[in-house]
């Protein structure tokens, strides 16, 4: 479904993302792991488009190397972002519509948000509320539920745990599980390592801007010097 071959990234002198390549198939999960500044978020945007980038993007076997980010976003990519972003001043049920746009007819638009509103009950309580008095957590929901409305080909979710209290954490990885159970594709992009490899089936780490290790989840999670790294003894 999605496939990176060779991606690089620089930032002036700065060589950001080295060579990375992976794959997605589709109803797959598959985690990109690694410490605070290993190129985990960069890769992810320059996916999306939204850095410039060498190499080779493919989305359902159709290169989308040179398509603008609207683009590739019409074409199924939907990004939850590190921080969230939401729309402060709209309400939630604006901002579950604002992720509407692949969706054609109101009747489609609306079984989408009933989906999201059974996956996450707190935001069908507070449709009406604004998303900036939302609490961190909230937000993150809200955040997933807007790329899930418009039903996309490859869901990205970048950090999603990032500045939660660990109540949340644990119900946006349950809602994110459950997603996989559903057969969705997705790319998670994480620092919660021990979160990410009991929700994905593979995995990838990145250090310094490369691929150093890959293979199934369980595995990664029981290899001694990914445990010491990240993980704890």
């Amino acid at each position: 479904m999605l496939e990176v071959r060779d991606l690089h990234v620089r930032y002036g002198d700065m060589h950001a993302v080295r060579g990375v390549s992976f794959t997605v198939g589709a109803g797959e999960a598959v985690g990109i792991i690694g410490a605070n500044g290993a190129g985990k978020t960069t890769t992810l945007l320059a996916v999306l488009g939204l850095v410039p980038s060498a190499g080779e993007v493919r989305l359902g076997g159709e290169s989308i190397v040179g398509w603008p980010p609207w683009r590739r976003a019409e074409a199924g990519l939907a990004w939850v972002p590190e921080g969230r972003r939401v729309f402060g001043d709209l309400t939630v049920a604006e901002n579950l519509e604002a992720g509407a746009y692949r969706l054609r007819g109101r009747a489609a638009v609306r079984r989408e948000l009933d989906r999201v509103y059974a996956l996450f009950p707190r935001l069908a309580e507070r449709r009406t509320q604004r998303a900036r008095t939302l609490s961190g957590g909230e937000q993150q929901m809200l955040a997933l539920g807007r790329a899930l409305v418009g039903r996309p080909q490859v869901l990205l979710v970048d950090e999603a745990s990032l500045g939660l209290a660990p109540i949340f954490v644990t119900r946006v990885f349950d809602a994110i599980r459950a997603l996989v159970a559903e057969g969705t594709t997705l790319l998670l992009v994480e620092q919660n390592v021990r979160q990410t490899l009991a929700t994905v089936s593979r995995a990838y780490v990145l250090e310094v801007g490369r691929i150093v290790r890959e293979g199934p989840a369980a595995a990664l999670a029981a290899d001694p010097g990914l445990r010491d790294a990240y993980l704890g003894a």
